[in-house]
């Protein structure tokens, strides 16, 4: 793997020294370099925060950075990689593109998500561990 990119739930923990983010996890991320936030995740927190469904205290995009994550815009062959997993069609659209960005660019996805690790990928490392 050439890094690491977060699910947005990860990409939270991350910020906001969450608990639930694993000692494994902690250690992939400090030992990972680079160490992406995808334009997925703020996305994500954006619609969000929009309807009140979330309150980030600071902008999303300067935490990220003060944080020393490296941003990864979701680009044309990020979207047609979603057709690689066919068996996602019905399931979160920001999980299934930060899936196909992980794919594409041969990183690791750090999450949580049952959906994700159900794949049995073992490029889909699981956040609470």
């Amino acid at each position: 793997m050439r890094g690491v990119v977060l699910d947005t739930n990860v990409f939270l923990w991350l910020l906001t020294g969450d608990e639930r983010l694993g000692q494994r996890s902690r250690l992939l991320v400090t030992g990972s370099s680079p160490v992406y936030a995808s334009s997925v995740c703020v996305l994500e927190v954006t619609i969000k925060e929009m309807f009140g469904r979330l309150r980030v205290p600071e902008p999303v995009t300067e935490a990220a950075q003060a944080a020393g994550l490296v941003e990864l815009p979701f680009r044309a062959p990020h979207a047609a990689a979603l057709a690689e997993f066919p068996e996602l069609a019905r399931q979160d659209p920001f999980d299934r593109m930060l899936l196909a960005q992980a794919s594409s660019e041969g990183l690791a996805l750090l999450t949580s998500d049952q959906a994700l690790l159900g794949l049995g990928l073992e490029w889909v490392v699981d956040a609470r561990e």
